[in-house]
């Protein structure tokens, strides 16, 4: 396999502000995405919450949440964001590849279209179609 790394742009999710080009790192194990902590501060974000998080080595460690716009080749989607602490990683993680509706092609180390479904749920008797 190997890493894969993609350049997405990052905004506060309103018409005008600061940017900036960020290099992740694709990981399909982690839910949140990590803005590093310089990026977070010059796009000016708040925190909204705090939660606790589980390293690979069972420690935890405490970060605090907010949410920003991603855009990436096209697409753009807001998606929640853990900000990052000096040393953290930039993490692409699966929430905002959803919200995208990316998925992560492990063997050519891509990000591509995903495979949306929905379920059919068929009209019963009193229920109208959509309700």
């Amino acid at each position: 396999m190997g890493l894969v790394h993609v350049h997405v742009d990052v905004e506060v999710n309103r018409a005008r502000g600061p940017s900036a080009r960020v290099r992740f790192l694709v990981d399909g194990g982690a839910a949140y995405s990590v803005l590093p902590h310089d990026v977070w501060r010059k796009l000016g974000l708040k925190r909204k919450r705090t939660l606790d998080f589980s390293l690979a080595d069972g420690t935890t460690i405490r970060r605090r949440l907010s949410e920003c716009r991603f855009r990436y080749q096209g697409l753009d989607a807001v998606s929640p964001v853990v900000l990052g602490e000096p040393g953290d990683a930039a993490v692409l993680g699966t929430v905002i590849l959803e919200n995208l509706g990316l998925v992560l092609n492990p063997f050519d180390r891509t990000l591509g279209p995903m495979r949306l479904t929905l379920a059919s749920v068929p009209a019963r008797a009193g229920y109208p179609v959509g309700a």
